[in-house]
């Protein structure tokens, strides 16, 4: 997608300020959506695939950054380029590690502005919005997710306990053909194994003690969405020999059952471990690992990609104080020092309890370091 070429939406309540961007973009061969009022770009926002949005940070209405929160739902989520005052730069900047894109203060250079412009261009052109994290490996995680999210075939996610797999595989099924329809997931280490059988491919009435209605497991309940199997590595052998037949004849039977049912769905896998010593040791089937393992992506661990830290604090701290848990102004640099020096071993899932906790305990107005907790008031 080059400039010339692109749809660029317009937030901006000021009619001068606004006619005069869509004129001057239109003039360099851009197609313009303008809104004068957050709402309504709230509203229209999901319809169109921008290649980027312009942005005032004050509007009459909903502010800038409401709009950007509601945009970056989306997996496929614009660059937004913030337009704004002296007095809000401390905002801006902080947009900016949230994963906004760029902000310029009034006033601004047109040349200047319309490069920074052409620049978060050519970053949506390359499919990595960092909608996932920011740093260079995880902006190749979602060009990879981004990728297979337009196949058809099994995905297997590594990683770490608590590294983001789930995130990503909802990631997958956001940014696919399957968009609209549901997203199962099933977190085989956390059921029992004698459940987990009907939990997947549902029972028919009288399969067994205290079946007493037919009961639609997640296979069949997924339609033409996406069935996740997290932790498959924990999955019984005589299981695993159901899941290749669903994936080979693409079709399962109710506990109970004599009728095959369809499976229409897509399957994606992931695993805190290693699968190959699970087969090389008898506890995993060589042949499901080969039908599961047609393309797989590795998430790396929090450690490993310390830019994300800040980002996914910033993510954090506006979330929860959406939440209304707490009344804090920001989090200090002292906390964020903090955070980059632990080695977080439960990774995304760990900061988020140490940030949650940390603001719902702050006595001051900013979020800081206390000796027991990386992220305390």
């Amino acid at each position: 997608m080059s400039p010339e070429r692109c749809i660029v939406g317009v937030v901006e309540d000021d009619p001068i300020m606004g006619e005069s961007l869509v004129q001057r973009l239109t003039l360099e061969g851009m197609v313009v959506k303008w809104w004068q009022c957050g709402a309504e770009a709230v509203r229209d926002i999901h319809g169109t695939r921008f290649g980027a949005i312009i942005c005032d940070i004050r509007l009459p209405d909903v502010n800038g950054e409401a709009v950007f929160r509601e945009a970056a739902k989306s997996p496929d989520a614009p660059p937004f380029l913030f337009v704004t005052g002296f007095g809000d730069i401390d905002q801006a900047v902080r947009l900016m590690r949230a994963g906004a894109g760029d902000y310029v203060t009034k006033p601004f250079e047109m040349d200047d502005f319309l490069m920074r412009l052409a620049d978060l261009v050519r970053h949506r052109r390359d499919n990595a919005t960092g909608v996932l994290g920011i740093s260079p490996a995880m902006k190749e995680v979602e060009r990879m997710l981004r990728r297979v999210a337009r196949l058809s075939s099994s995905l297997l996610i590594t990683g770490e306990t608590g590294s983001g797999k789930e995130v990503a595989a909802r990631f997958v099924h956001a940014a696919s053909p399957a968009a609209g329809s549901p997203f199962m997931a099933v977190n085989c280490a956390a059921i029992p194994g004698d459940l987990l059988e009907s939990e997947l491919f549902g029972h028919e009435r009288g399969a067994f003690t205290g079946a007493a209605v037919r009961h639609l497991g997640y296979a069949e309940r997924a339609g033409d969405g996406t069935l996740f199997l997290d932790e498959i590595g924990e999955m019984r052998p005589d299981l695993q020999t159901k899941i290749l037949r669903l994936l080979e004849d693409r079709s399962f039977h109710r506990v109970g059952g004599e009728k095959p049912i369809a499976f229409r769905g897509r399957l994606l896998t992931a695993t805190n471990g290693h699968l190959e010593k699970l087969v090389a040791t008898g506890r995993f089937r060589q042949d499901l690992l080969y039908r599961i393992n047609v393309v797989s992506v590795r998430m790396p661990a929090l450690r490993e990609r310390p830019e994300d830290i800040p980002w996914l604090m910033e993510r954090c701290f506006v979330e929860f104080a959406d939440r209304g848990e707490g009344s804090l102004k920001g989090i200090s640099a002292l906390a964020e020092e903090a955070a980059l020096a632990h080695s977080w071993p439960g990774n995304v899932r760990e900061l988020r309890n140490r940030m949650e906790r940390g603001m719902g305990l702050a006595l001051g107005d900013w979020l800081s370091y206390g000796r027991k907790c990386a992220a305390s008031g």
